[in-house]
């Protein structure tokens, strides 16, 4: 049994045409995390407004996730603008429908302001603890678009009501979470960064000579890409002046590609937009060199970006920004307004280049430079491509989302709206634990598997291991301790080196009562630890202070450290060389997993010290010996 997701976004339904005025980065973000999610092991339903009567309640978009149209409101396009009218009616639809599933949604993932007030609602008549994503603050957009803002003034209390209520909120950027803080009086501790992403099996850098090929350009035509909404606030006239500038003030002949629209064949007579952009180009006289390209179907944009030399996105506000991320991976550089998400994602200088929003001139010199060095244009390339697969894949955002997930999860009271018999409690509670168990294999493999290999090879090295744990924690190390001394299941191989330190009271004890408990284990790592040997630390939290004291000792003895975790694994995550963090939403289910986890370490164990594995080497990391530089080594292959 997984958990359950519910994922609202009441505009933006994944299966919207991308690049109408209301169909853009958030109908992406919903639609991968959705599918990002259920790929890790979670059940994801994405509730969104039914805006077509031919829409059917419910279906199976990809496995593991379903969309669910919500009646509210006529059955036909709304802009987003006039919607609150109708969220009374979408939640309350929400709350019948959750209560009706037969399992029971974990917990709702809101997106945008008018999800989050559902989502409160939900909190509210159902106990379900809520993160929020805004993609967009309504103080935020006031202040740069001013009267053409027509979202209500009724936002600003919805959205400090979400604020205030909400278990998580989910910054996109470092911007985001700032104004949150700044305009909101957000509480620092419950905001966490989870940006947006690309597939990288939907987008990678390809032939730039088969992309202008496959788009009817000479390979050594000069090519600037922007692609967006076409509405003011995305600056796409700022991209056609600077444009513009390159061209006459520099000299250089290029051509412009804007992508982006409601249709494949975008005509200025049915988009005043376009219309207003068009004159622009004619009246900046670079008609004949900018091309409207209309809506570019998904399937094209890795074609598109790799055609390009540079992508421009210049917008005077963006609270993220998928674009730039998707361009850096298929390894165009990236000139962008230093704004919001935009001065996160692109490293100025690195991957590209910043610019202030709404300066023709500083776009205009920018490519002018990158044009008159062109190898720095392979370096960007190279190294934006780096940056996007290191920081923003949807697996990535997904496992960060997830670890958020449970993290509000450990920490939310226990609801039962009502009584249960005992049979039913002892079937939620074995769901709950399978449940952990299947989102534990899923997301484990690796680091279990470098875990076992560096206890080996400490072992090999004639080294030894230290446990240590509280409560619960202080039972699993002892256990672990007593199947290395003895045997799990090879009779025949030698005792293995491990003690448990939290097995003698008396040094427990003495040392608490003279020094204090905090110190316990830091003191018998200091007694019994050598260079090489490992520290294995276990605590539910990762924030138990004695735990923490023994990790940075083994740290500053150069002992290699595992740490068997829940949660988003507190700062005992930072000090370990290998770290195993249990999901499940309770200290009982994450000890369940633990134990699991002890007993597959000490099999992995017996099994490399018997040179019958045949898995690949994994790199694990190493503690060197004095007077070396420490550094990671990669594994012996054995079997």
């Amino acid at each position: 049994m997984r958990r359950r997701i519910a994922l609202i976004s009441e505009h933006a339904s994944p299966l919207a045409v991308l690049g109408g005025v209301d169909a853009g980065g958030q109908n992406v973000y919903v639609a991968q995390l959705a599918k990002a999610l259920a790929a890790i092991g979670y059940e994801v339903d994405v509730l969104t407004r039914r805006d077509s009567p031919i829409l059917p309640e419910a279906a199976e978009w990809v496995t593991g996730v379903r969309i669910v149209h919500v009646p509210a409101g006529p059955p036909e396009p709304v802009a987003k603008e006039e919607l609150l009218p109708y969220m009374e009616e979408f939640a309350g639809w929400v709350v019948r429908h959750a209560r009706r599933q037969r399992r029971p949604y974990d917990l709702v993932h809101a997106n945008f302001w008018l999800s989050g007030l559902v989502a409160c609602e939900l909190k509210r008549a159902l106990g379900l603890p809520f993160v929020v994503t805004f993609h967009a603050l309504g103080r935020v957009r006031r202040q740069h678009q001013g009267d053409a803002d027509r979202f209500p003034d009724e936002r600003f209390a919805v959205e400090d009501r979400i604020v205030a209520a909400a278990d998580r909120l989910l910054a996109e950027c470092p911007q985001d979470e700032e104004d949150l803080i700044r305009l909101y009086n957000a509480d620092p501790s419950r905001i966490s960064l989870v940006p947006c992403g690309f597939d990288p099996t939907e987008l990678w850098p390809m032939s730039k000579e088969l992309a202008r090929a496959a788009l009817g350009f000479a390979p050594d035509e000069r090519v600037v890409l922007q692609l967006g909404r076409l509405v003011p606030r995305k600056g796409v006239d700022t991209a056609i002046g600077g444009f513009a500038r390159l061209v006459r003030e520099h000299g250089i002949e290029a051509r412009l590609l804007v992508g982006g629209g409601e249709v494949e064949r975008p005509d200025p007579r049915s988009s005043p937009e376009l219309a207003r952009l068009a004159r622009v180009a004619r009246a900046a006289g670079v008609a004949d060199a900018v091309d409207f390209l209309g809506r570019v179907p998904r399937d094209r944009l890795k074609v598109l970006y790799s055609a390009a030399d540079v992508f421009v996105t210049v917008p005077w506000y963006e609270p993220f920004g998928i674009t730039p991320v998707e361009a850096m991976a298929c390894g165009t550089p990236v000139v962008g307004a230093n704004v919001g998400g935009i001065k996160f994602t692109v490293r100025d200088g690195e991957t590209g280049y910043l610019v202030p929003p709404r300066d023709e001139r500083a776009l205009g010199d920018r490519l002018a430079h990158l044009y008159r060095h062109p190898k720095l244009i392979g370096v960007r390339s190279r190294q934006a491509v780096r940056r996007a697969q290191d920081l923003f894949t949807w697996e990535r955002i997904a496992r960060t989302a997830a670890g958020v997930y449970e993290d509000v999860l450990a920490r939310a009271p226990a609801t039962c709206a009502e009584p249960v018999c005992g049979q039913a409690l002892v079937e939620r509670r074995f769901g709950e634990s399978i449940a952990a168990l299947e989102t534990a294999r899923a997301r484990l493999a690796g680091p279990v598997a470098d875990a076992a290999a560096a206890l080996a090879e400490c072992f090999e090295r004639g080294g030894k291991a230290l446990v240590c744990g509280n409560g619960g924690s202080a039972a699993d190390g002892q256990h672990l301790v007593g199947e290395l001394v003895g045997r799990f299941r090879r009779p025949e191989r030698r005792a293995l080196p491990a003690i448990a330190l939290t097995a003698d009271g008396t040094v427990l004890t003495a040392w608490a009562n003279d020094a204090g408990y905090a110190d316990v284990f830091a003191r018998q790592v200091d007694a019994l630890g050598r260079p090489g040997d490992v520290l294995v630390a276990i605590s539910t939290s990762g924030r138990s202070p004695n735990v923490l004291a023994a990790l940075t000792r083994a740290k500053a003895g150069r002992l290699r450290t595992i740490a068997l975790l829940g949660g988003d694994g507190g700062e005992a995550r930072r000090l370990a060389d290998v770290a195993i963090l249990a999901p499940g939403g309770e200290t009982a289910r994450i000890q369940e997993v633990h134990g699991v986890v002890v007993h597959l370490v000490c099999e992995l164990v017996e099994e490399s010290l018997a040179g019958a594995l045949s898995a690949p080497a994994r790199v694990v990391p190493r503690a060197a010996p004095r007077g070396r530089r420490s550094g990671p080594r990669r594994e012996r292959r054995r079997g």
